[in-house]
């Protein structure tokens, strides 16, 4: 009598056990790495739309000029958004001398559920600052 050749269903339910079982620690851990990848698109956004006020400053000795006069500045009202799409930079305040600018994710992204890093700013001078969904301080965390 021949043995049978092959896998027993044990065998093989074991195997899905193990890959169920790093598959569940790998997907978090990459799904997390996305979105730490994807911070860097608030931090150039707003490093981009900053250079372009200081180069309307300079121009203009204000930041906030009237409208039409600084194209980037009229923009801020609605809203620019980043490149990739997933951050909205908008500004908090512009006064003559200094600006203040924040990145939030925009609604719909999947950066909606980064809690580490929900808000950027950063203000005429260059300070950077982060907040997580709580309000905290995660500026170490998230300006790297």
């Amino acid at each position: 009598m021949r043995k049978a050749k092959g896998f027993t269903l044990v065998e093989m339910l074991i195997v899905v056990l193990i890959l169920s079982i790093l598959a569940s620690i790998a997907y978090p851990a990459y799904i997390d790495s996305v979105r730490k990848g994807r911070r860097a698109d608030a931090m150039v956004q707003l490093n981009d739309v900053a250079m372009r006020l200081q180069r309307c400053y300079t121009t203009n000795t204000t930041y906030n000029s009237a409208a039409g006069v600084c194209l980037i500045k009229d923009s801020l009202a609605a809203g620019v958004k980043s490149d990739a799409g997933y951050y909205l930079v908008q500004a908090t305040s512009v006064a003559s001398t200094g600006f203040l600018l924040s990145a939030t994710p925009v609604a719909g992204s999947s950066q909606v559920s980064d809690s580490k890093c929900k808000k950027f700013t950063l203000d005429q001078s260059g300070k950077r600052t982060a907040f997580n969904s709580s309000n905290a301080d995660s500026t170490d965390e998230c300006w790297k």
